[in-house]
C-alpha cells in the first residue's frame, strides 16, 4: 500500500497479488490513514476503529461508519501506473452508496409507516439507510426521544463542547433527500404488536407493518441523599456535555463511577477544571474489562494529569446551596468540593416501555432475538445496546456487546431480514476509547477471560494486551501499538484461532507486519 499524490488530491494504491488498485487513503468514519492500516484478502481494515472496505469498489463491508470510498481508475503502461481521478472524487473521499426514494404518497401526519424505528443511534439509522440501499421504497419513520437528529454519541464524553450540530451524522437534508422522516421528543409509551402500533408519551399513534426496536441503554438508576440537587448529571445528550463543559470551568468537578464514559468524562475535564475527582466502587478501574495490570496503568496516567481517585467507595449524599452542587459526601464519611458531577455508573437496557407488550426479554432487561435479529413476535426486529443476541463466537450463546460498532451491524442485519434477505451478525466487536489524546483499541469478546498475556512497556503505554480463555486468545487491547487490533481482528474474524502460546513468546513480529495473509 502507497499513499500518491494525484493531482490536487491523494489517492492510496494498493498492489494485492500482482493486481492495483487505486482508492481514497483516508476512512470516511473519522479520517484515519488508511495506509496504515491492514490489507488482506481484497479488502483493507481501518487501523483506528476497525471499519473495513472492499479494494476494488470501495464498499463498506464492516463497521463503524456510514459511507464507501471512492475509486480511481489505474491502467499500467509498460513500467507506469497511471491513476485517473474525478476532482470531486478525490475531494470528497467518499461515497454515499445509491439509495431509492419512497414512492408511496405520504402525507406526513398519516398515523401509518411500513417501517417504524424506534431510536435515532447507529443501529436505527443504518437500518434505515440500508432498507433504502437495497431498494425498499416504502414509507420509514424514525422516532426518537431525543431533541436532536442521529449524532456521533462516543463524542460527547471525549469532546464535551462539541455541539449536535457538529456531532451530526447525517445532515437534515440528506435524510429528506432519501426520506427517511425523523420524529425528534417522541417517546414511545407503548407498543401493541397485536394492532401493529405504538402509542407515544403524547398521546399519538402510529401504527406499523415492521417495528425495529434500537433504544440503546439508559443510566444505571442511583440512590443517595440530595436527589433534587442541581448539576448532576448523567451525560446523555449534547445539551448535557455542553453544561458539564461550562460548569467545570475552573471549578470543582467529580466524576462518579470508573466506566468508560465517566473515565473519559474525568479526562475531558482535566484542562478545564480547577479539581478532578473520580469516585469508583473498585479497587482499579477498568479492572473486569480490561484487567488489573492494564487497569493500573491507566490509573497512573489519570493521577500524573492531576486526577484524584476515591476508590472502594460510593456517593451517600450530593449536598448543595441555593439548590446547586457545593459537595459530594462519600459513604466512608469524606467531603469532596463539587461545583458540577457526572454519573458515569454503567447502564441498563432501555427497554421499560416493552414491559406488557409481549416481546420477550431476558431477565436483565434486555431484548432477546435470533440471528435475524428478529424478536419473538412476527415483524418486530430489534437491535444494538438494547438486544441480546446469539453471538457465532460463543456458540450462538446470546449476549449483550454494547459497542457503537455493533450497534451498526444490527441495523444492516434486521434491514436485510425485513426484505426477507438471509444475513447474520459476522464481525468482531471492535471498540475504542480516548483520554489525554491517547486511544486504547479493542477487538473480540473478551467476557470470562482468565488471563492476560501482556507484550510491550505498561509504563510507557505502548503495549498490547492478549486476553485469553484457556488456551484461546479471545480479546485484544492496544495503546500506541497501532495496527494490531485490527490485525488481530482480521484473524479472528477469518475464523482463525491465536493461540495463548503464540502470544506468550514475546515475539509477536507476526502480528506487527502490514499485511495478513
Amino acid at each position: 500500500m502507497r499513499e500518491v499524490d494525484v493531482g490536487s488530491g491523494r489517492a492510496l494504491l494498493i498492489k494485492e497479488h500482482g493486481e492495483f488498485s487505486a482508492i481514497a487513503h483516508k476512512c470516511p468514519h473519522y479520517g484515519a490513514p488508511l495506509v496504515k492500516g491492514v490489507l488482506s484478502k481484497g479488502h483493507i481494515r481501518c487501523p483506528w476503529h476497525g471499519a473495513c472496505f472492499n479494494i476494488a469498489s470501495g464498499e463498506l463491508e464492516d463497521f463503524p461508519g456510514l459511507d464507501s470510498l471512492a475509486t480511481f481508475q489505474v491502467r499500467v503502461e509498460k513500467d507506469k501506473v497511471i491513476i485517473r481521478a474525478n476532482k470531486q472524487a478525490l475531494q470528497a473521499q467518499r461515497r454515499t452508496k445509491p439509495m431509492s426514494r419512497c414512492s408511496a404518497v405520504i402525507n406526513s401526519n398519516t398515523g401509518f409507516s411500513h417501517v417504524l424505528i424506534i431510536g435515532s443511534g447507529p443501529a436505527g439509522l443504518v437500518c434505515a439507510e440500508t432498507l433504502r440501499q437495497e431498494g425498499f421504497t416504502d414509507r420509514i419513520v424514525m422516532v426518537t426521544a431525543d431533541r436532536h437528529p442521529p449524532y456521533d454519541r462516543p463524542k460527547l464524553s471525549k469532546s464535551l463542547e462539541s455541539t449536535a450540530e457538529q456531532l451530526r451524522l447525517r445532515s437534515p437534508e440528506f435524510l429528506q433527500d432519501h426520506d427517511i422522516e425523523v420524529l425528534t421528543e417522541k417517546e414511545v409509551a407503548v407498543v401493541d404488536v397485536k394492532m401493529r402500533a405504538v402509542t407515544f408519551v403524547d398521546g399519538s399513534r402510529m401504527e406499523y407493518r415492521k417495528l425495529f426496536i434500537a433504544t440503546g441503554s439508559r443510566p444505571r438508576p442511583m440512590s443517595y441523599q440530595g436527589m433534587d440537587v442541581a448539576n448532576v448529571f448523567h451525560l446523555g445528550t449534547p445539551d448535557d456535555a455542553n453544561s458539564i463543559a461550562r460548569l467545570a470551568n475552573n471549578r470543582n468537578a467529580v466524576v462518579v463511577g470508573t466506566s468508560f464514559i465517566g473515565m473519559e468524562v474525568a479526562a475531558a475535564l482535566t484542562d478545564k477544571a480547577h479539581s478532578v475527582s473520580i469516585i469508583g466502587i473498585e479497587s482499579i478501574p477498568f479492572k473486569k474489562a480490561l484487567g488489573e495490570k492494564v487497569g493500573k496503568a491507566i490509573m497512573k496516567l489519570f493521577e500524573a494529569n492531576r486526577v484524584k481517585f476515591y476508590m472502594l467507595n460510593e456517593v451517600s449524599e450530593m449536598k448543595g446551596q441555593h439548590g446547586e452542587l457545593k459537595e459530594v459526601v462519600l459513604k466512608s464519611g469524606k467531603m469532596l468540593r463539587a461545583d458540577v458531577c457526572v454519573i458515569g455508573t454503567g447502564s441498563v437496557p432501555a427497554s421499560g416501555f416493552l414491559k406488557q407488550s409481549g416481546i420477550h426479554m431476558d431477565s436483565k432487561g434486555f431484548v432477546t432475538v435470533n440471528k435475524a435479529m428478529q424478536t419473538n413476535v412476527e415483524g418486530v426486529f430489534a437491535g444494538g445496546d438494547v438486544v441480546a443476541f446469539p453471538f457465532p463466537q460463543r456458540n450462538n450463546k446470546r449476549v449483550n456487546i454494547p459497542h457503537w460498532q455493533m450497534a451498526h451491524v444490527h441495523g444492516r442485519v434486521a434491514a436485510l431480514s425485513m426484505m426477507g434477505k438471509p444475513a447474520e451478525v459476522q464481525t468482531v466487536p471492535y471498540f475504542w476509547s480516548a483520554m489525554f489524546g491517547k486511544s486504547i483499541r479493542y477487538a473480540g469478546y473478551g467476557e470470562g477471560f482468565d488471563d492476560v498475556v501482556i507484550q510491550g512497556d505498561l509504563e510507557e503505554l505502548k503495549f498490547v494486551a492478549f486476553y485469553t480463555r484457556g488456551e484461546e486468545v479471545v480479546a485484544v487491547a492496544s495503546m500506541n501499538y497501532d495496527p494490531i487490533v485490527s490485525r488481530v481482528a482480521e484473524i479472528l474474524g477469518s475464523g482463525k484461532l491465536i493461540r495463548k502460546r503464540d502470544v506468550e513468546t514475546g515475539d509477536i513480529s507476526w502480528l506487527s507486519d502490514k499485511s495478513s495473509q
